[in-house]
């Protein structure tokens, strides 16, 4: 039986390298944060498969191929301030903290909130704070942000989050809008013009409190 290291090697050997995970940064972030800390005790001997691992309140740690792909886009640098949303049991900031100079993620439930609390601190994150407060309005207190990550789905990303980036913020996330295929989208905020790209297709579970707001039926 392989040991953690050598599946969390395996993992970006196998996930990240042959699917366009290039930046090297990310690279060795994602080779240096145990991952199966942030998973339930029982689903830590398969911390590093290709999915996304349940961590319960229907949320789930990112598939790390989709993940590494996302925060390679969101181009996150040394002195970056991030907002992670929907953060779940600390991962993603885990991650962008080996990568940013502050990292600030946002958790609703109590559960996961405490997780992630906790594991952080075990793990020596002084540069990434949890907070417990609704995700579908972001945390405008710290704003604004250079880089903003949802660590799961949404159908739409609001207008007061898209204002909560820096000039020259990105965020990225995958957007999952009913009758259309899932795909991971990165949005820029150029001189105060928001300007979307798709990135590539992905499919992770939404978040709770992002539906699209329905339009006018006729």
């Amino acid at each position: 039986m392989i040991s953690l290291e050598q599946a969390r090697r395996n993992m970006v050997d196998n996930q990240l390298r042959p699917n366009k995970v290039t930046d090297s940064r990310v690279i060795d972030a994602m080779l240096s944060i145990p991952r199966e800390k942030f998973a339930p005790e029982d689903m830590r001997g398969v911390a590093y498969v290709d999915e996304d691992i349940p961590v319960g309140q229907d949320r789930v740690l990112m598939e790390p191929m989709v993940l590494a792909r996302l925060l390679q886009a969101a181009e996150i640098g040394a002195e970056d301030v991030v907002l992670d949303i929907g953060g779940g049991t600390g991962y993603t900031a885990a991650i962008c903290a080996r990568l940013a100079a502050t990292v600030v993620t946002i958790e609703s439930d109590g559960r996961l909130y405490r997780d992630a609390t906790r594991v952080l601190a075990e793990l020596g994150f002084d540069n990434a704070v949890t907070i417990r407060t609704p995700l579908k309005e972001g945390y405008p207190q710290q704003a604004p942000y250079d880089v903003i990550v949802f660590s799961g789905a949404v159908e739409e990303i609001p207008e007061h989050i898209l204002s909560q980036l820096a000039i020259g913020g990105r965020l990225v996330a995958v957007v999952a809008r009913p009758g259309s295929a899932p795909a991971a989208r990165l949005a820029r905020n150029c001189a105060g013009t928001i300007a979307f790209v798709t990135l590539f297709d992905a499919s992770v579970p939404c978040l709770p409190g992002f539906e699209r707001e329905p339009g006018f039926v006729f």
